[in-house]
């Protein structure tokens, strides 16, 4: 893949052959951000889980302390007093049945995660391979299908994220902006970090963690050092 001017340049800031102490990540991450956009910092860990086998599985989702930097969109499946709740509590838009066809047919795709109370599972359930291959699916493991609406709303969008393996094996997640600060950006990386360091399967034979990097949207990659893990 061939690089821009300006990559090529960030990169030479970063030793390839080195891992970094996370600070020390941190900084170059935001050093080597030259987008003209508000770039995101994303954090990608290669784990030596089989995600082929259930008790291998990792997903779960974690309140980073200053939020993504976005601006999430909530939409919320409920019934009854649970609609006005939701609403209360901020989500984007709240429905039922009557929002199958417009994302079934219409393709509305308008919002960034999907909250479920239990009993409005079997609505949602239709819209599997709509929302299934987009990750937006609601989830008991990562608090999306919930009767307390009102905590997965404002958790939402307070800066809950999600994390999850995916094909490879691989768990990307955001951990803030390049406009945060270092130390914003830290509370955040550590925060992730315990919560998949908790999420550790206990079948999981060999390395958990076998590497780290950071970097931004359309910056290069740093390593960071996977001993303390």
């Amino acid at each position: 893949m061939k690089h821009g001017k300006k990559y090529v340049e960030a990169a030479k800031n970063i030793d390839r052959s080195v891992q970094y102490e996370a600070e020390e990540a941190i900084a170059l991450v935001k050093k080597s951000a030259t987008a003209k956009f508000d770039e995101t910092v994303e954090l990608h860990l290669r784990t030596g889980c089989d995600g082929r086998h259930a008790e291998q599985q990792i997903r779960g989702a974690v309140v980073l302390p200053n939020g993504t930097g976005k601006t999430v969109k909530v939409l919320v499946f409920a019934k009854g007093d649970k609609v006005a709740e939701a609403e209360a509590a901020g989500a984007d838009y709240v429905g039922g049945d009557e929002l199958i066809p417009k994302i079934q047919n219409e393709g509305w795709l308008d919002f960034d995660v999907v909250v479920a109370t239990p009993d409005m599972m079997g609505v949602v359930g239709r819209l599997g391979k709509v929302l299934g291959p987009k990750g937006l699916m609601p989830n008991p493991k990562a608090g999306t299908v919930t009767m307390d609406v009102t905590k997965a709303v404002k958790e939402i969008k307070a800066g809950k994220i999600e994390y999850r393996l995916d094909k490879s094996n691989i768990i990307h997640v955001p951990v803030g902006k390049v406009s945060f600060t270092e130390q914003q950006l830290q509370e955040n990386y550590n925060a992730i970090m315990e919560a998949i360091q908790k999420a550790k399967p206990s079948a999981l034979k060999g390395q958990y963690l076998k590497s780290i990097s950071l970097s931004s949207t359309m910056g290069p990659g740093v390593k960071i050092n996977t001993a303390k893990y």
